[in-house]
């Protein structure tokens, strides 16, 4: 098993330009031991027989097939709740002092 340094991580903070103090130093030293030992553990089952997957479980899709249908709007329907229309389309404000 191989352990991380207070050394080590002083040194890639340095790399990394990251000031840290000798607290934190400490504080990192121990969490970055323990991802590595998890990541450890996990190497150990990893074996060439186990596949890799991305999802413990099977996946499915769960949305229904993309069918048209008969229920199509008039455009006076489609825009009986706009806020501003010229009786055929949306009327959308100019933003950004874009002019038309």
């Amino acid at each position: 098993m191989s352990e991380i340094s207070a050394e080590q991580v002083a040194h890639l903070a340095n790399l990394a330009r990251i000031a840290l103090t000798e607290e934190e130093i400490e504080h990192l030293t121990a969490e970055l031991g323990q991802i590595m030992q998890a990541v450890e553990k996990v190497s150990e089952v990893a074996t060439p027989d186990v596949p890799p997957t991305s999802h413990p479980i099977p996946m499915h899709n769960v949305f229904r097939d993309d069918v048209v249908g008969d229920n199509v709007l008039s455009p006076e329907q489609a825009l009986s709740g706009a806020p501003e229309s010229d009786g055929s389309r949306f009327v959308v404000s100019a933003i950004l002092g874009e002019e038309q």
